[in-house]
């Protein structure tokens, strides 16, 4: 017998509906679309195959086969849930041996697995700083940054993007004995990769502690002699006998790594303080053992197949050739990214939703980026390359949106 009352009239949850109505008004309606992986970049999207611009797969294992068969033979040995909070039973071997593998491949003394990437930054801030503390925040960081820096309850310094001199004068007139500079490394939107030795001796001159989160670039940038795909602060050399204890470093584990989860690295005594300090590890089940295992795997081939990265720069440069005479002839503008994150600003939320359909109608996914996401006016096609895409697929790309940019053209006239 169903004893619930309907709403009365006076109820703001009828406001719900009509603001609903006011989010597609706006071109600010999202839609959640059902997907399945169909072999390299392609995916049935709603029951459509399509040619896939959107994944963070960045160096595609994702679908790799030794992921795989890590994943299946661990299911077999571990079983399938952790069954606990690391604090207590959910800390695999497995796990534990991820740790060590990750701390090694990014150069660092220690680094903690966390479930998700999310669920590790809004934890790990207000373990680090609280009220009465400073915080310092790129205008453009991610919004796990943000939310963290919300719920540490320090006082929040938000700093124009990239701006070393307003962050400066802002560190230099701050009264609080502790400081912590947060900011992405490569921003997920534009592409752009942090000046970390720039941001790391602000933090030596004003006693700060800095938090990277390399979401995208770990597995993506690195430097020479085997030091590919090992994250941004070997992008800059800041790893091994260089590491700084000022500098706490956190990445993601479902972009270009393939399977899920995240970790932070940096010395023993700050690892110690967050496995003893943040909430969303102590008080959360701890990541399966099969993710571990598979993220080894992850490893294994960042290490092995070095030809992803090459064929990335090479996906990258065919994309920025393509574009440059389109360029030229539309008021788009490509955003400067060496990174797979290849951001193209159409400006306004429809036209850039126009764009999205127009690829779409090709057999090409790619999303429209809309505030709050992004600045007003400045609404974008986010390009992601992976090194599953052929140099085929960006040419089909280019063409698409060459095609687009004709037809928008002709009906403007």
């Amino acid at each position: 017998m169903n004893t619930s009352a309907p709403l009365p009239a006076s109820s703001w949850l009828h406001e719900l509906q009509d603001r609903l109505a006011d989010l597609k008004d706006q071109h600010l309606l999202r839609v959640r679309r059902t997907v399945a992986p169909a072999g390299g970049p392609l995916l049935q999207v709603d029951g459509q195959p399509m040619l896939a611009f959107c994944s963070n797969d960045y160096l595609g294992l994702a679908t790799h086969p030794a992921l795989a068969a890590a994943a299946s033979e661990a299911a077999h040995a571990y079983g399938l849930g952790s069954g606990g909070s690391p604090l207590v039973s959910g800390h695999s071997t497995a796990n534990a041996l991820l740790e060590h593998d990750l701390a090694r491949f990014v150069g660092l003394p220690r680094a903690l697995y966390f479930y998700a990437g999310y669920a590790t930054n809004v934890g790990i801030v207000p373990a680090l700083v609280g009220a009465g503390d400073a915080l310092f925040s790129d205008a453009l960081n991610h919004a796990c940054l943000i939310d963290g820096a919300r719920l540490s309850r320090a006082t929040i310094h938000r700093y124009p993007h990239a701006d070393l001199a307003a962050l400066e004068a802002a560190l230099a007139s701050s009264p609080a004995r502790r400081k912590l500079v947060v900011t992405d490394a490569v921003f997920s939107m534009d592409g752009d990769v942090a000046d970390v030795p720039a941001l790391l001796a602000l933090c030596e001159r004003y006693d700060a502690l800095l938090l990277i989160d390399d979401a995208h670039g770990f597995g993506v940038l690195g430097g020479p002699n085997g030091q590919e795909g090992r994250g941004t602060l070997a992008h800059y050399g800041l790893t091994g006998d260089n590491a700084s204890p000022r500098i706490l470093y956190m990445a993601t584990l479902g972009k270009a790594a393939g399977v899920a989860g995240a970790f932070v690295a940096g010395s023993d005594a700050l690892v110690e303080w967050l496995l003893q300090k943040t909430r969303s590890y102590i008080f959360a089940t701890a990541a399966p053992a099969l993710l571990a295992k598979s993220l080894q795997a992850s490893l294994q081939v960042m290490q092995t197949e070095t030809w992803r990265y090459n064929h990335l720069q090479q996906l990258i440069a065919r994309l920025k050739a393509g574009l440059a005479p389109l360029l030229l002839r539309k008021p788009w503008q490509l955003l400067p990214s060496s990174t797979p994150i290849q951001p193209l600003v159409i400006g306004s939320n429809a036209a850039a939703l126009d764009a999205m359909e127009a690829l779409r109608s090709r057999g090409l996914w790619v999303p429209a980026i809309r505030p709050p996401t992004v600045p007003e006016g400045t609404a974008r096609l986010r390009i992601a390359l992976s090194a599953a895409h052929t140099l085929l697929d960006i040419d089909r790309l280019v063409q698409a949106l060459a095609e687009h940019a004709a037809s928008s053209t002709e009906q403007q006239h």
